[in-house]
């Protein structure tokens, strides 16, 4: 349990597994971009810059050449029908690619702007962001979702506009979640001594980066993430909600 007298000026929040369960992101959002990839590309696919953007970038990713190449007629062009599959495909696999994530934000975009989605966060993330932003701390989020995705979960979250509180939103363009280089580069972006940053996670290999680049790190044990092995608890520090850090506190 972390004590109370714990001092940031930052703290940075995973979303997955930390803010919001794992089974909202892979049962109802992911099923939600794959049912309608298909639907969203064929509105844009001649008319928009940012569509043709995403495709050219998916186009790059290394998976793309290994799907192609399984179909039983190889493409002589690419189509709406292409990129669906391969979208889905990344999706299925769970694989971190930046297009594919920005793509998928659009998407959710749409369903939130219709009320067809509701971002979920836990019980006690409304309170302890208003007690950290009482206390005068910063919150950012670094999420391998997009930015765009990040923004959607708390503007259009079950408990309202969360936000207002965020201040800072960080994806896989900063660097990917296991290297401490993406660490380096976000306290670099927020103008923050490391030490005063304290990172919340629920996955192993993130604590331990955020850790070598010099910020603190807690890990999350929340209802329907995956168990930890005693390796993996070796050394972290866990707590099963945000409850016992709303008194964190401003250096002196």
């Amino acid at each position: 349990m972390p004590s109370t007298d714990r001092v940031a000026n930052v703290v940075l929040v995973d979303i997955e597994g930390t803010t919001t369960s794992i089974s909202f992101v892979h049962d109802v959002l992911f099923p939600y971009a794959k049912n309608n990839v298909k639907k969203f590309l064929a509105d844009g696919w001649e008319s928009s810059s940012e569509i043709k953007q995403i495709v050219q970038e998916l186009q790059q990713v290394p998976q793309y050449a290994e799907y192609t190449s399984t179909l039983r007629v190889p493409p002589t062009e690419v189509d709406v029908q292409i990129i669906t599959g391969f979208v889905r495909y990344l999706i299925d696999k769970d694989l971190k690619v930046t297009p594919l994530k920005t793509l998928q934000g659009l998407i959710w975009q749409q369903g939130y702007e219709t009320g067809e989605l509701r971002g979920h966060v836990f019980d006690d993330v409304p309170g302890a962001f208003a007690a950290w932003r009482g206390a005068g701390l910063r919150i950012a989020v670094y999420s391998s979702g997009s930015v765009a995705a990040q923004k959607l979960i708390f503007k259009y979250s079950i408990a309202g506009d969360l936000l207002t509180h965020l201040s800072a939103h960080f994806d896989t363009h900063v660097g990917h979640k296991q290297e401490t280089q993406s660490y380096v580069n976000i306290a670099k972006s927020l103008g923050e001594d490391p030490r005063n940053i304290l990172f919340l996670t629920d996955i192993p290999g993130e604590a331990a980066a955020a850790r070598a680049a010099g910020l603190q790190a807690i890990m999350l044990q929340r209802p329907g993430n995956a168990p930890l092995t005693d390796d993996q608890k070796s050394g972290q520090e866990l707590i099963a909600d945000f409850s016992s850090l709303h008194s964190l506190q401003l250096p002196e």
